[in-house]
């Protein structure tokens, strides 16, 4: 049950219990005109106090019981209604030596109650009229259905926890079986570039001629692709995305970018405080995957990438001048769905679309956390 609800659910019953309390209270034969008025007050006390029995149940155990003994010695012949839902709530969470105890007391001063109470009881009668108001067989009840319920949500949180265990071994195993498919289909290819572009960019230096720039970028992005492959099979093993990556590594992937010939340019804006790491790495690889697609698809020139720190977001905006239109927009792919789904994942929004000039625009709003 939601908190909502739930918080509703304990007022009705309260509620209810209260004015059930009163009626059978007010209808009943009273040794006198009008009891005490405080016996009232108690009556009211003692429903209404069971609608914190989730949050102090013991608390409520001893309030509804003291009610009980009180409104029973101002002269109100009522069952103690409202204890037995306390004892249920009691056993449900937990306190059953507690429930127990309690119970033993009320059913012994329960009858110092009507004995103090203006009906005058005799000794023996004041026994038995006890035994009718507070019967064993109601206490029984009450605790046997709390625990039943304790043990049911027991059960269910049991088999919650194997659900979830199993969920988490499973994944695991998945997040093993792609790493190893990853190594094995990856590494060579990557590797292989990687050292054909140090082999060439040495004999070019060697026979003294000019690295085009176009292999230095290959080279440099050879490498980081081998470190990214690296970080991320160790994050698949560890279950755990690389934390290496966030804002502080942009500067480094604009220039990257620039190498390769795009007129790349970062900006910052607002105060830059911390952000939460997943939100860190959200930003990278968002602007990652979108001066990725420009490179790949865009034939533009260049691109602008700006970081905004707000107080209850970091939005992240990267355009280009590329060739989309609004007539004409890029088939979406995998790396739109990934920055999507990343987005959604921290409660952020993407927008990712063609602007009426020309040129593609992505922009992320991600939430940080922190009050405006």
């Amino acid at each position: 049950m939601s908190g909502g609800r739930g918080a509703v659910a304990d007022w009705g019953i309260a509620v209810g219990v209260a004015a059930a309390l009163l009626i059978a209270g007010l209808s009943g034969q009273h040794p006198t005109p009008w009891p005490a008025p405080w016996g009232h007050v108690l009556l009211a006390a003692g429903g209404l106090a069971l609608v914190a029995r989730r949050r102090a149940p013991v608390a409520v155990l001893v309030v509804t019981g003291l009610c009980g003994w009180g409104y029973q010695a101002a002269g109100f012949d009522v069952p103690v209604v409202a204890y037995l839902f306390a004892v249920y709530a009691a056993v449900r969470a937990g306190h059953r030596l507690v429930a127990v105890v309690g119970s033993v007391v009320m059913v012994a001063v329960l009858p110092l109650a009507l004995l103090a109470s203006p009906h005058h009881w005799p000794l023996g009668e004041a026994f038995t009229q006890s035994r009718d108001v507070l019967q064993v067989a109601w206490l029984v009840a009450a605790g046997a259905a709390g625990e039943a319920l304790r043990q049911a949500e027991r059960r269910a949180d049991e088999a919650e926890r194997t659900r979830e265990e199993t969920a988490r071994r499973r994944a695991q195993e998945e997040r093993l079986r792609i790493a190893r498919e990853l190594h094995d289909s990856l590494t060579h290819q990557i590797s292989v570039i990687k050292v054909q572009a140090e082999v060439a960019v040495h004999l070019a230096r060697k026979r003294g001629e000019r690295v085009p720039e176009a292999l230095l970028a290959i080279l440099a992005a050879g490498r980081e692709a081998t470190r990214e492959l690296r970080a991320t099979l160790g994050a698949l093993r560890e279950g755990d995305e690389d934390p290496s990556h966030g804002l502080d590594q942009l500067p480094e992937l604009v220039r990257r970018v620039r190498a390769t010939g795009l007129d790349a340019e970062l900006t910052i804006g607002g105060r830059p405080d911390d952000v939460p790491a997943a939100v860190g790495r959200t930003a990278y690889r968002i602007v990652q995957e979108s001066l990725t697609n420009i490179a790949r698809h865009a034939a533009a020139t260049s691109a602008s990438i700006r970081i905004d720190h707000r107080p209850d977001a970091l939005v992240v905006r990267v355009d280009d001048d590329g060739r989309a239109t609004p007539d004409s927009p890029p088939v979406p792919g995998v790396g739109l769905l990934g920055m999507r789904e990343r987005v959604t994942a921290l409660g952020g929004r993407l927008r990712a679309e063609p602007r009426g000039g020309g040129g593609f625009t992505v922009q992320a709003e991600l939430p940080v956390g922190r009050p405006s």
